[in-house]
């Protein structure tokens, strides 16, 4: 019997010190932790992606050298502008094949995407992810 209220007393200590800790953990929008948080978007619209192509010899072939993206919002009250930008290039089975990166337009519906690291050949793209936070 004295076992058993030992073991329900560490017990308790040891739930109660792991639910501080967690308790303790803040969330946010802007930084990372454990739990959850809702995350506003920057826009309610859709944005499109189209990729633009260049005869690379080095590949040998087509590679992507810019996406274009359509759709940006840069006038409502939560709007995406001046915001920093990731384009990531898909392949098979969800495989990023590249990124680009750069800072959405202040003003404007569309932003044109930088040189793309490493070069990819454009037959092996699947599709495109387009990511703006801040």
């Amino acid at each position: 019997m004295k076992r058993f209220a030992v073991a329900l007393i560490v017990a308790g200590v040891v739930f109660s010190g792991i639910y501080g800790l967690a308790a303790s953990l803040g969330v946010s929008s802007q930084s990372l932790g454990a739990g959850n948080s809702v995350v506003a978007a920057c826009q309610a619209t859709t944005l499109t992606a189209t990729y633009n192509t260049a005869y690379d010899s080095a590949v040998p072939g087509y590679k992507v050298s810019t996406v274009t993206v359509n759709g940006l919002d840069t006038t409502s009250g939560t709007n995406c502008a001046s915001k920093a930008y990731k384009v990531t290039l898909i392949g098979t089975s969800n495989t990023s094949l590249g990124e680009a990166t750069g800072t959405t337009p202040a003003s404007g519906t569309s932003f044109t995407s930088a040189t793309f690291s490493p070069t990819v050949s454009a037959a092996s793209v699947l599709g495109v992810h387009v990511v703006i936070t801040g």
